[in-house]
């Protein structure tokens, strides 16, 4: 019950701080009914203080007390704190941008640095705006100090990242104390402030009461400075407890006082006016004991307040000593602010103001307590212990066991004992925090001071930023491993390495337990070092081995860091034994090294170093440059040997090399024996065990492990020395022979002798595209490689393989020389083969060469015309000639025949032979001359060479490839058997190879050369930077070299190349000028050096970095700098291009230079200064939307700009500017934007400057509403926009012109509508439809205003289905309406469609025969019972207008349809009739359910209406008129509707109407002009009259009306052969019809067999031309294009589809396409036709595509045919329909003074006259009369003459 008393309390206020949660089960059972009792009476007493307030009251049986209040000091807790919520705290720990705050029950927050007081924050903003830091402001340090209390409060708590919660306080006196006013004030009352200024009498301290101003004059402050302050001023910021002296003018003046002693004396007393919503923490007051419980006392103070006191803050000396109304001095803690619960402390250091809590012992932290005792246990907060001193300590819930699942709350019953960690101490508990874990008590680290430097910690990776790897080590401890520790080498990527959560091994650099600050190493060899630690200067002996970490190199030696920032130099002359000359190339910063200490001064902290470690040796831990020294070395790389092959591998050759007498082992890679992959394999093959190779190279030695090489380009660039030993003497542009290492998706990879290896991308690794880069190279392919760049930090080089970028230029001599080497490499794989006495196979190969002759016998034909032979000559070898090479010979195995050796391949033991006459006839030896041109003719293509004969018979080899690299062909480029090439002889003398030897003539290749980008050439001149000596600020004269559009290369020696930028010409640069322009090549100048550019990257290099001196040099030529003001932006030492960025504030404005337009990105480059890079994005080019346009042409490379920054880009590392200012997107405000999203039926999305959108509706695209108004927008086009408004971040803008041009003159056809106030009754307004709902048509009249239709005010007619609204109404349909009515409380407005209202055509055609509403319907007034009949009469003609169709199909059955309740507007008269009416309802509902199981389609929504074809203007479709309304029909109606007994005048009544109607439907039958109403009716009909279609399609429609789709299909094909076959266009009707009927209702198969047949059936041009027509009216789009392509193929020299399909193409807006189809028409028709074309195109773009296009097409056709008058009267009529006057007249001009006979000049000079009669004034007319009389004159003259 005690809990169901907390959880639901009975009205009243709550009376108990239930901070906790339920109370423990035990003492909830003994304390039941005493709980019970005690809350009743509490709330009979019902206390009248403050409201919500906790008012305890004193009860005498002590017993029940005790036990009752268990629940009410639970300890403050995470959970029970809320903002706003004031606290005392006392501050725990200082820095720079927070204090950490000591709040009671072990809880911490923190005040960030914003957070202090106005004045402070003030302050910083003032020192970040200005970038300076100024003199008054103080850091936190300098006036905060640990142990001092402050008054806080909670602004936010919040989750950490790490799911921790952390409290946010703020001790800004507004927040504290904003519960105080002015009047509240009073003296004698202790408040927080803080000093806001200091003045000369005094300070003004800010105390956060608006409208007082509070002075604390100087004495009063005296003693306060000499005790705490030391004499020191007081800081603005300061935290100050002050005494109210003398409150002045209502409290809006103060004086204060913080002398110590009267704040330490001070007392909260009931005259200070304090209440409960302006009490305030740290406030000492007398207060009551209430109730003492063992776990917390209730006390009251200032006479009517309650609050509490927890275990925790009881007085340790007197915990169990308190007794009831026992009157104890207490100290606020906090005050909830909504529960209003005050929570005191009791303890003796908080009950002075302005002291401070003790201190714990330093020992006694980290300390292990093997026995301490609970003494108190909290469900929510956890435990609280006596220790072993007998002071209390607490542990928290979460430091009690290893998790919350294996906590047992058992074990923590009082007395129970524990063994725990002292970890923490809690200031304002003057309490230890304590902790159980096992994992805390064993851990080797707690805090920051139990690290020590050199200690292996083990941690996980938190976060990877850009100064370091952050780590932790245990809960409270992070460490931080600086970018260059993350590893052995310096990483360019870490996250490749470390993820998040990894565990790590680290060792610790330095440790600063004060700034909690620990730096850490990865690098292993640090790590996992046996050496001493060196971490002070004194532990330095001469002699001392250790290992440390180079941090500079420099030409002066190296500095080499150890543990705790000790540093050392090692001279140059230590560095090695051998000397080192550029010591910055052999080292590199954070390399480990092992050094020996030769000399330390501790004091002057000096250390001198040596990497000569006299006690070992061989140095372990050596960078990879320092060079071996292994003794067992034997070889060098680069020495040659000669070797034997001992073994041979899949791979290589095992051999032995023979200087050695056979003991060393070596291994040749078969990739490594020739140059040429071909000879790879042949050595291989042709090599056997015992044979000698002489001159092999070393190719790398790893003891014993020797690999060797027998590439001659490899071996002669070694011997030649053009190879680099180490990283270090590598330089872009160099060319170096390797091989290829690998080859991967991405690039290959090259080895060079001495083991660098480097990539060529794939970009880079031909001038061909790459595809696949494995069709490129192989494995071990030689090849020549250029060195593009080096990254020395990662020791990575990038390599171009292009042929274009590697090769001399001469192929012809590179080619020759690859030749010459394979026929070299081939003669020595012969003489290898001679030796082979006992292989008669190798001998026979040995004699074969080509051009030798063989007699042979034809041995097989393949299928593929090839031939084998054999001979005597060949035995053991493969003879082949290809069919080309049979010449015209028929030959047939047996056969005898003579041939001439081409090629012979030894590796398959294969000769390839010609049997061509051309070839084997002899002609008389012909003297070749050296490098003479032939035409040769290729008879047979190796892998390596090909072999061509000449025209003197004899045969040459040319080679493949042109270069090494030259690897890859496409098929079109490969040379093919039989072709014919232009060759150059390079050997006229026969040899052993049995060819001469010839190279093909450069200029039949193609030599592809890849073209430079333009943003290449960035700075091409200066290839490779040169070393030079030049530093900041250097005067330098040079000569221009040459001038681009933003930089000007300046050559200051013969080696040395300098750059310019643009913004570094002129002091002031005139804008749109080209300042680079004003320098001219040759010409001298003077500059200065004001940085350097890496010439790899191209990135601005500070004067700082270590690359500099191999930098090409920034030069600026300003008068100013070379004066001598350096500009200080390019001297920032090392500062990223984030800080420089930062330079530039929003808004300024700035001088740039073009570098680009970027198409693809849409923004404009620009360059401001060297270093400095900007973008303009579209939209901030220009105001004008022409240049917006195109602005590719408006802006020139190197042109001046004046634009102002709008910030800095997503990357940070570019300035985003604008042209145009920074536009405010303010309502009124015209701006540029581009169409980025165009939405039908509502309008575009557009893209406005400054990447913010806005929307335009359709109703302000334009003044004029168009039928299609967003045809003209498409994405991407520029536009002109009006804002609208501007609300919420939403932009709405308008496109009329008479927003963006209001002066302009144009008529606005459409006004703007924007509120109903507009809209006037009988007002004709234009709309778009928005939709078409069972409540009627909603018309939209603008963005926010819709107008409703109701359908009897849509058209005359009687409509029964929605959907035929929806077809005439579709979304977007442009109206004109008129104005009903106005309800302006309601937003509503009525309209009206009806063609009586607007003048307009009705929307639904008359074609479709839908009854007219008659006169009948209108309302008679009269007596009631008239008025009754009337009425069922509507209804049921309301009823009809839904059932007839059913009705009609099954005459017998009468079925009633529900009423369309939203039709006709009828008003009911008659209650009665009202609930009649519903009755009838309900009924017709369960009918129409019955119906709708029966009917056989149910995807069929048959309109009544139904069009078959637009020729025939549609038939009149039969529906039963109002008047033949059914009486019966009615009778049954009645006898639902009135279920009363009717009375005998009704009977009589009723009979009388029944007779009435009976003669009218005998009357209507006899009636001759009467229409058809069943099935039998249409049958007699078509019986007599078989042939005629309309009767048959009014059937069809009959039955498509009762949706009986099948009856119609059958009606159809009855019809097809009832109709005679000499009425065609009769048949072709029904035809028509069927394919209307299979497109609405059937599939496209069921229409394409209809269509197939009617073809056959019917002239095929019409079915066709129909079918097109029936697929546009339905939207069938698409159908219909691919039609109209089949008829233009069938149909190609019939003139009217050509034209169909332009009428077709213009109604869809495509005129590009109509534009291209009169080119086709013009090439498939005949010429005679081709003026009528063009006339009847020029007509239709007239009237539905592009008029301009149209008149140049007249015009065009009128220069060519002059004469034509028919044309001229064609274009006359449409000029007049759709041109202006001066058009027409200059037409009637150019027509009356042509040459044509007297009686066409007649009929123009006729027309002329009219048309000036009709239009123009009596001036004209005279003119034209004039003319014609002229024209009379001349033509008789002429006739005389």
């Amino acid at each position: 019950m005690a809990s169901m008393e907390e959880n639901f309390p009975r009205g009243g206020t709550q009376k108990k701080p239930t901070e906790g949660k339920t109370p423990k089960p035990k003492i909830e059972q003994d304390n039941l009914f005493d709980i019970h009792h005690e809350e009743q009476t509490q709330k009979r007493k019902g206390s009248q203080g403050d409201q919500g307030k906790q008012k305890k009251k004193f009860k005498p049986d002590q017993k029940a007390t005790f036990k009752d209040s268990v629940t009410n000091f639970e300890p403050l807790t995470v959970e029970g704190l809320c903002e706003g919520m004031l606290l005392l705290g006392c501050i725990k720990e200082v820095s720079d941008f927070e204090l950490v705050i000591s709040l009671p029950n072990g809880l911490s927050g923190f005040v960030p640095v914003t957070q202090i007081s106005d004045a402070y924050s003030k302050m910083l903003s003032e020192q970040v705006a200005e970038g300076e830091l100024l003199e008054d402001l103080n850091s936190l340090s300098d006036m905060y100090s640990p142990g001092t209390l402050v008054r806080c409060i909670v602004t936010s708590v919040e989750k950490s990242a790490d799911g921790r919660q952390s409290i946010k306080l703020s001790i800004n006196p507004k927040k504290v104390n904003k519960g105080l006013n002015a009047s509240a004030l009073a003296s004698g009352m202790l408040l927080s402030g803080l000093v806001s200024s200091v003045e000369d009498h005094g300070y003004l301290i800010d105390i956060g009461v608006s409208g007082t101003n509070a002075f604390l004059p100087r004495q009063k402050a005296q003693n306060y400075l000499k005790l705490v302050k030391k004499g020191l001023d007081l800081k603005v910021g300061q935290n100050l407890n002050c005494v109210i002296e003398e409150v002045k003018n209502e409290g809006r003046i103060v004086r204060l006082s913080i002398d110590r002693s009267e704040v330490a004396a001070s007392l909260a007393t009931e005259r200070q006016n304090w209440t409960l919503s302006n009490l305030l923490p740290g406030l000492v007051v007398k207060a009551r004991v209430q109730k003492v419980a063992p776990l917390g006392i209730t006390l009251s103070f200032l006479s009517s307040f309650t609050g509490i006191v927890d275990f925790m803050h009881m007085d340790p000396k007197k915990s169990m000593n308190y007794s009831p109304n026992q009157v104890v001095k207490a100290c606020i803690l906090s005050i909830h602010p909504t529960s209003k619960v005050v929570r005191l402390t009791l303890r003796q250091a908080f009950l002075h103001p302005g002291g401070s809590p003790n201190q714990l012992s330093n020992d006694r932290m980290g300390a292990v307590v093997e026995e301490s005792t609970v003494k108190a246990f909290f469900k929510q907060f956890g435990a609280i212990f006596e220790l072993d001193d007998g002071s209390l300590a607490f542990a928290r819930l979460k430091h009690l066991s290893k998790t919350r699942k294996s906590f047992k709350p058992a074990a923590f019953k009082t007395g129970c004992k524990h063994k725990c960690r002292i970890i923490d101490y809690s200031l304002m508990d003057e309490m230890c925090v304590l902790s159980l874990k096992y994992q805390i008590i064993e851990a080797q680290f707690l805090q920051y001071r139990d690290v020590h430097t050199g200690d292996v910690v083990k941690g996980k990776v938190l976060a990877l930023k850009p100064i370091g790897m952050q780590v932790k080590v245990t809960d409270g401890i992070k460490g931080l491993v600086p970018s260059m520790h993350l590893a052995d080498m310096i990483l360019k990527q870490p996250e490749k390495k470390y993820n998040m959560g990894d565990e790590v091994r680290c060792r610790v650099l330095e440790c600063r337990p004060a700034e909690r600050r620990l730096i850490l190493t990865l690098k292993k060899t640090l790590v996992q070092s046996k050496l001493p630690v060196l971490s002070n200067y004194e532990d330095a002996k001469p002699g001392l081995i250790t290992h440390g970490f180079v941090v500079c190199a420099r030409e002066f030696g190296c500095i080499v860091k150890f543990y705790n920032d000790v540093k050392g130099l090692v001279p140059k002359n230590e560095l090695s034994s051998e000397p080192i000359s550029c010591p910055e190339e052999v080292f590199h910063e954070g390399q480990v090294v092992k050094v020996m200490v030769l000399k330390c001064e501790p004091q002057q902290e000096r250390l001198l170093l040596s990497f000569k470690l006299t006690s070992k040796p061989v140095p372990e831990g050596k960078s990879e440059h320092t060079p071996k020294k292994n003794q067992q070395v034997k070889y060098a790389i680069g020495e040659m040997v000669d070797v034997k092959v001992l073994k041979k591998k899949e791979n290589g050759l095992e051999v032995s090399i023979l200087e050695d007498e056979g003991k060393v082992i070596a291994s040749l890679p078969t990739v490594y024996v020739s140059d040429f992959v071909a000879n790879c394999k042949l050595l291989w093959h042709c090599l056997q065990e015992g044979d000698v190779l002489p001159r092999v190279m070393c190719l790398s030695d790893k003891g014993e492990h020797i690999i060797l090489s027998r590439k001659s380009a490899v071996i002669s660039a070694v011997q030649e020395e053009q190879v680099v030993r180490s990283f270090s003497e590598i330089q872009p542009g160099m060319l170096l022979t390797g091989y290829v290492r690998n080859v991967m998706p991405f690039g290959v990879f090259v080895e060079f002798p001495f083991g660098l290896t480097g990539l060529a991308p794939k970009v880079s690794m031909s001038d061909k595209f790459v595809t696949d880069t494995k069709d490129h190279f192989v494995v071990g392919q030689t090849v020549i490689a250029k060195v593009m760049s080096i990254d020395e930090e990662k020791q990575r080089v990038l390599l171009n393989l292009k042929v274009s970028e590697c090769s001399s230029g001469n192929s012809a001599v590179e080619s020759f020389a690859l030749l010459s080497q394979y026929f070299k490499e081939m003669k020595e794989i012969w003489n290898l083969l001679r030796r082979r006495e006992e292989s008669s196979t190798a001998r026979s190969l040995c004699e074969l060469v080509p051009g030798k002759e063989l007699q042979l016998v034809v041995q097989d034909v393949k299928e593929d015309g090839s031939a084998l032979f054999s001979g005597s000559s060949v035995t053991g070898l493969t003879v082949t000639a290809t069919r080309y090479h049979l010449g015209d010979k028929s030959i047939v195995p047996g056969e005898k025949a003579k041939g001439l050796v081409l090629h012979v391949d030894a590796l398959t033991s294969t000769v390839y032979v010609s049997l061509r006459e051309e070839l084997l006839k002899q002609r008389a030896k012909q003297r070749l001359m050296e490098n003479s041109q032939h035409a040769a003719i290729v008879q047979h293509i190796a892998e390596e060479f090909a072999v061509v004969s000449l025209e003197t018979g004899q045969l040459a080899a040319i080679p493949i490839a042109s270069h090494f690299n030259d690897t890859f062909r496409f098929d079109s480029e490969k040379l093919k058997v039989g072709q014919t090439v232009s060759v150059t002889l390079k050997t006229v003398k026969g040899n052993d190879h049995g060819v001469l030897l010839a190279v093909q003539d450069p200029a039949k290749k193609n030599v592809f050369v890849r073209v430079r980008k333009e943003s290449e050439t960035a700075l091409e001149e200066t290839l490779t930077a040169v070393k030079h000596s030049l530093s900041l600020g250097d005067i330098v004269t040079g000569t221009v070299k040459s001038v681009k559009p933003t930089h000007v290369t300046v050559a200051i020696d013969d080696k040395l190349t300098g750059s310019i930028h643009a913004s570094r010409i002129l002091d002031e640069v005139p804008i749109d000028s080209f300042p680079t322009y004003t320098l001219k090549a040759g010409q001298k100048v003077t500059a200065r050096v004001i940085g350097g550019r890496d010439v790899n990257t191209h990135r601005y290099l500070p004067i700082t970095h270590p690359h500099f001196t191999r930098s090409v040099p920034e030069l600026s030529i300003r008068p100013s700098e070379i004066e001598g003001k350096v500009t200080t932006m390019l001297n920032l030492k090392g500062e990223s291009a984030l800080k420089k960025l930062g330079l530039y504030k929003v808004g300024q404005t700035v001088t740039c230079f073009v570098k680009k337009y970027n198409t693809l990105k849409n923004w404009l480059e620009v360059e401001v200064t060297p270093d400095i890079r900007g973008r303009v994005p579209h939209l901030l080019l220009s105001l004008n939307t022409k240049v917006l346009k195109h602005p590719e042409k408006s802006f020139k490379n190197g042109q001046a700009l004046s634009a102002t920054v709008t910030g800095t880009d997503v990357t940070e590392t570019n300035l985003c500017l604008s042209l145009t200012g920074i536009q405010s997107l303010e309502q009124g405000i015209i701006t540029v934007g581009m169409v980025a999203k165009v939405t039908p039926h509502v309008g575009l999305t557009i893209t406005l400057p400054g990447g913010k959108t806005g929307k335009v509706s359709i109703f302000h695209l334009s003044d004029t509403y168009t039928e299609k108004p967003l045809g003209d927008f498409r994405i991407g086009k520029i536009v002109r926009c009006y804002i609208l408004c501007n609300e919420n971040g939403k932009i709405q803008l308008s496109l009329r012109q008479s927003r963006l041009n209001p002066k302009s003159s144009n008529k606005v056809e459409d006004a703007e509508i924007t509120c109903i106030k507009d809209v006037k009754k009988g007002q004709l307004v234009r709309g778009y439809v928005k939709s078409v709902t069972p409540s009627g048509v909603f018309f939209g009249l603008s963005t926010s205003l819709l107008g409703r239709i109701l359908f009897q005010n849509v058209s005359p007619y009687f409509v029964q289905k929605h959907s035929l609204y929806e077809r005439y109404l579709p979304e977007g349909k442009l109206l004109t309406a008129k104005v009903l009515g106005v309800n302006r409380e309601e937003n509503h407005v009525e309209l009206s469609l009806l063609p009586e209202d607007t003048g307009m055509p009705c929307i639904l055609p008359e074609s479709l025969g839908l009854p007219r509403y008659d006169a009948e319907e209108e309302r008679r007034e009269g007596e009631d019972k008239e008025k009754r009949e009337e009425f069922k009469k509507l209804k049921a003609k309301r009823r009809r207008g839904n059932s007839e169709s059913e009705q009609e199909a099954k005459p017998k059955k009468r079925k009633i349809c529900p009423a369309d309740e939203n039709d006709s507007g009828v008003e009911v008269f008659c209650r009665e009739e009202e609930e009649d009416d519903q009755g009838e309802e309900d009924t017709a509902k369960k009918k129409s359910k019955q119906l709708k199981k029966r009917s056989e389609a149910p995807r069929l929504q048959v309109s009544t209406g139904f069009t078959w074809d637009e020729d025939m203007n549609a038939v009149d479709v039969p529906v039963l008129s109002r008047k033949e309304s059914s009486e019966s029909e009615e009778e049954e109606e009645d006898l639902q509707s009135k279920p009363k007994k009717q009375t005998k005048k009704e009977k009589e009544l009723e009979k009388e109407k029944m007779e009435k109607e009976l003669c009218k439907i005998e009357a209507a039958l006899m009636d001759p002009s009467r229409q058809p109403q069943t099935a039998d009716d249409f049958d007699r009909l078509v019986l007599s009259s078989p042939n005629s279609s309309i009767l048959w399609l009014q059937y069809m429609a009959f039955h498509l009306q009762a949706t009986e789709i099948e009856k119609a299909r059958a009606v159809a094909e009855r019809a097809l052969k009832t109709i005679s076959f000499r009425e065609e266009q009769e048949k072709l009707n029904v035809w028509v019809a069927l394919l209307n009927l299979e497109n609405m209702y059937g599939t496209e198969e069921t229409l394409m067999k209809v269509f197939e047949r009617a073809v056959q059936y019917n002239e095929p041009l019409k079915v066709f031309q129909h079918l097109c027509d029936i697929y546009a009216n339905s939207e069938k789009y698409k159908q219909a294009e691919e039609l109209y392509h089949t008829m233009l193929k069938r149909f190609r020299q019939e003139k009217s589809v050509w034209l169909k399909y332009a009428s077709f193409l213009l109604k869809q807006g495509q005129t590009e396409a109509t534009h291209r189809l009169l080119e086709r028409a013009l090439k498939a028709l005949p010429a005679k036709e081709h003026v009528d074309v063009i006339s009847k195109f020029a007509q239709l773009e007239f009237r539905f595509g592009d008029p301009e296009h149209a008149k140049a097409l007249f015009e065009s056709t009128l220069t060519s045919y002059p004469k034509r008058t028919d044309i001229w009267s064609i274009y006359m009529d449409i000029m007049i329909k759709h041109g202006s006057q001066k058009e027409v007249r200059d037409i009637f001009e150019r027509v009356i003074h042509l040459s044509l006979a007297p009686k066409r000049m007649k009929f123009f000079f006729k027309r002329y006259l009219d048309y000036e009669k009709r239009y123009g004034t009596a001036e004209t007319v005279l003119a034209v009369k004039t003319a014609a009389l002229e024209y009379v004159e001349a033509k008789s003259s002429l006739a005389e003459s």
